[in-house]
């Protein structure tokens, strides 16, 4: 793998690196640790991490996971950090208000499906799964208030999240205030001469630079990708906002979220999640650019096969005003069911508010007719849709 790294010079390891990032710290130091890596032979330590406080991996989270694809492919270690020890107090980047705090067993549960997700996108054979847990369970107090006196309240609070919620005299625990040096002593125990993250983490990873020059080792670069934006086009991507699109959501569910993003956005997704050229993407008519967007991710996580299926049906759906070639089924024993509970039973929605808002807004019918109360009881099988997208079979067993 260094024969081939040898081959290439830095300026074009630079360019694949570089799409789509918005940010590095610094680009001077990359280039040396790069040049030192090809002369020495020895790879350079690539780290990520991901807190597992939600079971599905999304589309916003391999964004990261690409970009680790493409240092693995260039030859270099892959550390996919899993923090499980850090999940259990939530990541106080980019929010307004107190996380809530996940248990041991929400977060275990969660970091298998991880597990099982990611390698869907990174090389099993190339990367170095690993728990933070794994150093932390280990550490004393003494130990804990030795890593606390590397920072200052004052540095924390210059957090612009921090800052806003302090003035604003909204609560900031003592907990949150620990995450960013958690995260920080990851890149020590690690040795991370590079760490990737989104653009609200830079405080963090900033702090992890700092963190390793007062333990003695040379200072990571850190890579900032911008966030993605979900299928509303505003927000980024969120489970909690119901904006997501999960890489194990079914293939023809995949392809629709994908088909309603906007056109602006839409590059965006080309730009962070594809390798093709974006020059000639904009050369042809948006609604076949995103039809190749949209077969382009399906068939990353479902095949070719799946993702042609995918297109046929979605054009079925929209050109000729057909349901598509196979609808899910889902059996229900009882004689009935509200609208809300039957949104969540079968997954359609992430949560009731969502489900709430979808009936509201005329997005849900039953056999082609509008459900517009809340507390509709569904009585009869037939085929379920939801916005213009989602579609699945209720059968009443007893009928």
């Amino acid at each position: 793998m260094f024969d081939k790294m040898k081959k290439m010079d830095v300026k074009k390891q630079l360019e694949i690196i570089k799409r789509g990032v918005a940010e590095i710290i610094s680009d001077e130091e990359l280039v040396v640790k790069i040049e030192k890596s090809i002369k020495e032979k020895v790879p350079l330590n690539i780290k990520a991490g991901f807190d597992p406080t939600a079971a599905d991996i999304h589309l916003g989270h391999t964004v990261l996971l690409r970009k680790l694809r493409q240092f693995q492919d260039l030859g270099h270690n892959v550390y996919f950090l899993i923090g499980d020890f850090t999940a259990t107090i939530g990541d106080p980047s980019g929010q307004d208000k107190i996380r809530k705090r996940l248990t041991k067993k929400e977060v275990k549960q969660n970091a298998q499906t991880y597990k099982q997700q990611v390698f869907k996108i990174l090389d099993p054979e190339k990367t170095k799964v690993v728990f933070n847990s794994h150093w932390f369970d280990k550490m004393d107090a003494s130990q804990i208030l030795d890593l606390a006196s590397h920072s200052t309240l004052a540095q924390i609070l210059a957090r612009q999240d921090f800052h806003q919620r302090y003035t604003q005299g909204k609560d900031v625990s003592l907990l949150e205030l620990f995450y960013p040096l958690l995260q920080a002593y990851d890149s020590v125990y690690l040795k991370a001469d590079v760490e990737i993250g989104g653009t609200d983490q830079k405080f963090n990873l900033l702090l992890g630079r700092e963190l390793q020059k007062d333990f003695g080792q040379e200072p990571q670069v850190v890579i900032m990708l911008p966030l993605l934006e979900g299928i509303d086009g505003v927000q980024k991507m969120s489970k909690s906002l119901g904006n997501y699109i999960g890489i194990n959501e079914p293939a023809g569910q995949m392809f629709g979220k994908i088909m309603s993003i906007n056109d602006e956005v839409m590059f965006k997704y080309y730009t962070l999640l594809t390798e093709e050229n974006l020059e000639l993407i904009k050369g042809i008519h948006p609604m076949e650019a995103k039809l190749r967007l949209a077969e382009y991710i399906v068939s990353q996580y479902h095949g070719k096969h799946a993702a042609l299926q995918a297109r046929k049906d979605f054009e079925l759906i929209f050109s000729q005003k057909e349901l598509p070639a196979e609808v899910p089924e889902y059996k229900l024993k009882q004689p009935s069911i509200k609208i809300l509970d039957l949104l969540m039973e079968t997954g359609l929605v992430p949560s009731r508010n969502e489900a709430r808002r979808l009936i509201q807004q005329g997005a849900v019918s039953l056999e082609g007719e509008r459900i517009n109360q809340i507390d509709f009881s569904v009585e009869k099988s037939g085929v379920l849709k939801i916005g213009r997208r989602r579609f699945i079979k209720i059968i009443f067993e007893h009928q």
